[in-house]
């Protein structure tokens, strides 16, 4: 019997010396497998792509995780007292393991089979959320046992608490929690009160089941209760707690705070970066600067947005865009409902008439609340028959409306309400830095939510008039002057395909006979542009086109060409424009300037090319850092001065009502006035505005002037306001000298109908002749009937 004991014992011994050693073969191998936690020392968490205008305002953010990391020390006390009561109330006495929290898991599952409860502390919640999965097993628990004992040796307790506050998921796409809090509360962290602390720190447990968006009164149980154990743990006094404990939930979804209104230019960065980093640019804290400066940006927006507003309003009404029926005290809860699932486009809300007065009507907005919109606010609104054709002017609000009717409210600048309409057409306004490219506000549309087409970048639309200076660029090169005549007659041209014949005619349906260049282009004339293109030639002229950035592709190989039949973008108008507004030298426009990493380190900085005007020789063994000269400094300066005639005296007299002396432009209206244009410019910045139908084929029944040059007007105030007056200099080679303004030739000082000419000085005329002759009656080389 005592030999069967000892064996027995003996057995036992070596079955448990047997397991000793597996336990701790399989320990050390789990020990050996586990990962390197020192990354954990310069981790880099996701976190969306950020882009900002160049005075650092935030203008867009991509990515499906929002977290905007904090460093320890910038986390609120009462945030980290909420978690810690809450989390791991013992976290800054154990070692990474709390051995009570374990021992009570323990004897939970023991009682009930279940694994409710995982003692998990901070530490190994931050383990768990690095290097594990999710999933409740034995194994992973063990490894996070491990991980944590292991972190705390490697990292201070600041530091891991701050990982696991910058890591946790808290819901609607909250990651940490200074994301949630802006998520919830449109808040700052810092700027929180002690029962929205509690409400974040009650998250953790379950993110979706406690969601106070979702599930508000499970949500308010936690918050209250994460108060409680504060209050016990006496983090907090009495007083604050009952007052903490009494304060409504009031979270509500906030959408990102973006700063600066700027979608169409944020999309354009996002797509130039994902072909540079792919997907990486979602996750890795890229920061992007871009070379839009805020205050031209919200310029921007407020012109397109209230010159589209005026062109629509000035083409009628078009009536509701539905009717709900006849109001009533039942069904206003469903037309709240109602009005809440239809967006509201660029500030333009939806709502419905449920009473008329005579003058006046009130709506019902999808909050509940009543707006009266009085008179003033309705008149405007006759009939729209047809495009071109409205209705008599109303005489009272039912002529307008009718109750249930589902309309768009508009906040005016005064403070009152008027209504409105989403435009059918669309506008854009790009402004460049004529310097060196870098875009300084762009809007490509009139609502990106409404569409997310780029109109300046990717709508080739024809740009009527505003080409013609391009054209008369060339013909200055090739010998012409502004003083050079041309007479303003009918032109016939033959289409060889089909035999048809073209006949075109100026705007006015009006032939002014001889016409120097400056007035022709400043008038607008076409019939001199046309005769001036095919007087240069043909060939000659496209491949001109080509300095301004014109593809040969873009350009109609024929005389329309002289009206601005080419399909361009506003952008590539901006860009050409910008040639003549920097002295001759072709830029290239961009609209990223730097790019910072995750680590805040620079890994790209834009290098572009400046246009220069003295001493730009390249040195020797130095990189060129000058953009490429396209046309003279002089040529430039005779089609800027002619430009600005534009302005004063010429087809764009409106804005002269900016009162500057220094700005140059262009108008442009296409066939059957389709697409209105102004381009317009001083040294430091030009922009182009365009008006149209995405329907390339509808009228506006307006010239550019009309549409479209309000707009630019508008947008230059703001952005010219405390400039100081640019006009471009008098380059070398320039002289002026007194001429006879019929005839082009050089005038007598006592002249009295002499006027002044600036000339190229090889292209001076002569007192008797002019160095181009003007013999209108043989058909120049390039053909043409005369």
């Amino acid at each position: 019997m005592n030999i069967l004991l000892r064996l027995l014992k003996q057995f036992t011994v070596l079955i448990c010396a047997l397991l000793g050693i597996i336990g701790l073969g399989v320990l050390y191998y789990i020990v050996f497998q586990l990962p390197s936690v020192d990354e954990l020392k310069t981790i880099q968490l996701q976190v969306p792509l950020q882009i900002f205008t160049k005075d650092n305002k935030l203008l867009a953010e991509y990515g499906e995780i929002r977290r905007i990391p904090l460093p320890y020390d910038q986390v609120p006390k009462p945030l980290i007292d909420a978690v810690l009561a809450t989390e791991d109330q013992r976290y800054f006495q154990h070692p990474g393991i709390d051995l009570p929290g374990l021992m009570r898991a323990t004897i939970k599952l023991i009682a009930t089979g279940r694994k409710e409860e995982g003692g998990s502390t901070i530490t190994m919640q931050v383990a768990r959320s690095f290097y594990l999965n999710p999933h409740k097993t034995f194994g992973r628990k063990l490894r996070e046992i491990l991980l944590a004992l292991k972190i705390e040796h490697k990292l201070s307790k600041q530091k891991i608490l701050e990982l696991y506050l910058n890591k946790i998921f808290l819901g609607a796409r909250a990651y940490g929690v200074e994301a949630a809090a802006e998520i919830y509360y449109g808040k700052p962290l810092d700027q929180l009160s002690l029962d929205q602390y509690a409400m974040l720190a009650g998250l953790p447990q379950a993110p979706s089941a406690l969601n106070p968006l979702v599930h508000p009164i499970a949500a308010l149980k936690r918050r209250n209760h994460v108060l409680s154990r504060m209050y016990e743990l006496h983090c907090i006094d009495e007083k604050a707690y009952k007052t903490a404990i009494a304060a409504p939930l009031n979270a509500h979804y906030h959408d990102l705070q973006i700063q600066v209104k700027a979608p169409y230019v944020g999309e354009l960065v996002r797509q130039q970066l994902q072909q540079l980093y792919g997907d990486r640019i979602y996750t890795d804290n890229f920061k992007v600067y871009t070379t839009v400066d805020s205050q031209l940006q919200i310029a921007a927006n407020q012109a397109v947005r209230d010159g589209l507003i005026a062109y629509d309003q000035r083409h009628g009404y078009r009536g509701p865009e539905q009717n709900l029926g006849t109001p009533g005290l039942k069904q206003m809860e469903e037309w709240e409902k109602s009005l809440g699932k239809i967006p509201t486009i660029n500030s333009l809300e939806p709502v419905a008439v449920v009473d008329i007065a005579t003058h006046s009507i009130t709506v019902l907005r999808a909050n509940g609340s009543l707006v009266v919109i009085p008179w003033q606010g309705l008149s405007w609104a006759r009939k729209q028959i047809s495009p071109d054709l409205l209705g008599r002017m109303p005489h009272k609000a039912s002529e307008i409306v009718n109750l249930g009717d589902v309309i768009r409210l508009m906040e005016t600048k005064q403070g009152g309400w008027r209504l409105a309409q989403i435009p059918l057409a669309e506008a854009g306004l790009i402004a460049l830095n004529p310097t060196d490219g870098g875009i300084l506000a762009m809007v490509g549309g009139f609502d990106f939510q409404h569409s997310n087409f780029n109109r300046i970048t990717n709508a080739d639309r024809q740009p009527g008039s505003s080409f013609k200076p391009f054209i008369y660029s060339a013909a200055l090169d090739k010998g012409y002057t502004l003083a050079t005549v041309i007479n303003d007659a009918p032109v016939v041209v033959e289409n060889p395909t089909d035999n048809s014949l073209w006949r075109p005619q100026n705007d006015e349906h009006r032939f002014y006979g001889p016409t120097r260049l400056r007035v022709a282009l400043t008038q607008s004339r076409n019939l001199v542009s046309i005769r001036l293109l095919d007087l240069i030639g043909l060939p000659y002229a496209m491949n001109y086109m080509q300095r301004f950035g014109f593809g040969a592709h873009q350009l109609p190989a024929g005389l329309s060409l002289a009206l601005g039949t080419a399909l361009v973008t506003p952008l590539q108008m901006a860009t050409a424009y910008a040639v003549f507004a920097n002295g001759g030298s072709k830029v290239i426009p961009f609209a990223v300037d730097s790019i910072r990493d995750g680590q805040n380190q620079i890994v790209y900085q834009a290098k572009p090319l400046t246009a220069c005007l003295t001493n730009c020789t390249p040195q020797p063994n130095v990189p060129n850092t000058y953009a490429p000269r396209m046309i003279s400094r002089q040529n430039a300066y005779l089609i800027t001065s002619t430009l600005h005639d534009v302005i004063q005296r010429g087809t764009a007299t409106l804005a002269r009502s900016l009162e500057r002396k220094d700005l140059a432009g262009k108008t442009g209206t296409t066939q059957n006035q389709v697409d209105a244009w102004f381009a317009g410019y001083n040294s430091d910045i030009i922009a182009v505005a365009w008006l149209g139908y995405d329907q390339q084929q509808r009228s506006l029944h307006e010239w550019g002037a009309q549409a479209a040059l309000p707009l630019w007007i508008q947008f230059m105030q703001s952005a010219l306001q405390g400039q100081p007056e640019r006009p471009m200099e008098q380059p070398p080679g320039i002289v002026s000298v007194r001429i006879d303004p019929l005839t082009g030739k050089r005038a007598t000082a006592n002249d009295p109908m002499g006027t002044f000419e600036y000339f190229m000085t090889p292209y001076v005329p002569e007192q008797e002749q002019n160095p181009v002759t003007q013999d209108n009656t043989t058909a120049p080389e390039g053909g043409g009937v005369y």
